[in-house]
This record gives structure tokens, sequence and C-alpha cells, in this order.
């Protein structure tokens, strides 16, 4: 009996697993290269559609882009109605709605009623959120309110109104959500169209 490399064994150990021997398996005949201008032709061909495949990928990443940003802005946009079908709504410290609310409680209220998971807290609001220059605000945004001990009061932004930031809030004791124009220029954008 010749004498067979352990290799070999393997190799055909693995094929009757499959349920092939060496004798059903035939190399099939090679085929030449095309040479000369056919050479050239294909290679074109093959670069073409593989180029043309790529701006496809990136047109259709693009759309996706576009819709998932059509579809957070709608989300945005519905947070701020919910906060604007609030005005009226009394203010009470630590409250989160449904007809009662402080500051941070018409944000958390707004935006989880849109899907959004925002913290309870302006400060935890404010760090949640990407921090945007105001001229970039757009409806929807927050407004963060801050001072020497850091951010006390949390705004939906409407619109610019003679230069003038347009804001719904609850804005403390005594009072009711409301729309109205800052106090003070001590704030920043936040949003969450990331």
């Amino acid at each position: 009996m010749p004498a067979i490399t352990r290799t070999a064994r393997a190799g055909a150990l693995a094929l009757a697993g499959l349920g092939l021997t060496a004798s059903t398996m035939t190399a099939l005949p090679a085929t030449a290269a095309p040479t000369g201008a056919d050479a050239t032709s294909t290679t074109v061909a093959t670069r073409d559609k593989h180029h043309q495949s790529a701006k496809d990928r990136k047109k259709k990443r693009e759309r996706r882009e576009r819709r998932a940003a059509r579809r957070l802005d709608t989300r945005v946009l519905g947070a701020l109605g919910t906060a604007m079908r609030q005005r009226g709504d009394a203010y009470a410290y630590g409250a989160a709605g449904p007809s009662a609310f402080d500051c941070s409680g018409l944000v958390y209220y707004s935006y989880r009623r849109a899907g959004f998971p925002v913290p309870r807290t302006s400060g935890a609001q404010a760090g949640y959120t990407t921090r945007i220059a105001k001229e970039a605000m757009r409806p929807g945004d927050l407004m963060f309110f801050y001072g020497s001990g850091g951010v006390y009061h949390a705004a939906v932004f409407l619109r610019w109104v003679r230069g003038h930031a347009l804001m719904v809030h609850s804005p403390g004791s005594g009072q009711r959500v409301q729309v109205a124009v800052p106090w003070t220029s001590s704030w920043f954008g936040g949003t969450l169209r990331r």
C-alpha cells in the first residue's frame, strides 16, 4: 500500500464527506483571455459598469438620507405642534404634562410624544441636543437659557420676527405656557436634527 500523506488523506476524507471522489472531479479546460481591441473593450465595459453602479449606489444613499431627514423634520415639527397645543396650560414646578408643565417638562412631553428620547431636565436636554448657531435655528429646535450656574430654562423655537427669536415655553410660577420673545440674549440653540 502506497504511503499517503496526512494532507492528502484529509482532503480525500473531506471530499468523501461531500459525496465526491477524486475521480468525479475533473478540471475544465482553460479559455484564452481576450487580447488586443477585445481586451480593451471588455476592460472599459467592466469599468464603466462598475463606475455606473458606484454612481447609482451614491444616488440611492443620498435619496435615503433625504427621506430620513424629511422624516426627522416631520417628527420635530410634530413636537413643535404638541408644544403649541399646550398654550394656556398652567406652570407647575416639576410637572411634565399633560395639563401642567415646567419649562423642561414641556420640552420633555412634546418631544417624547414625537418619539424622541429626550431627558427630563433642561441641563440634560441641552447636553442631549447638538448645539447650533442662533442663525441656523429652524422651527422646532430648542433654546437653552444659561447663567453662572449653567442652563436654567428651556424653550421651543418658533421663528425669527424682526430680529428677535419667538419661542413657546412654560415661563414660571403663576404663568401659563405661552409664545414669547426671550428676555435675555444669554441663550444658545440646540437641535435634534442630527
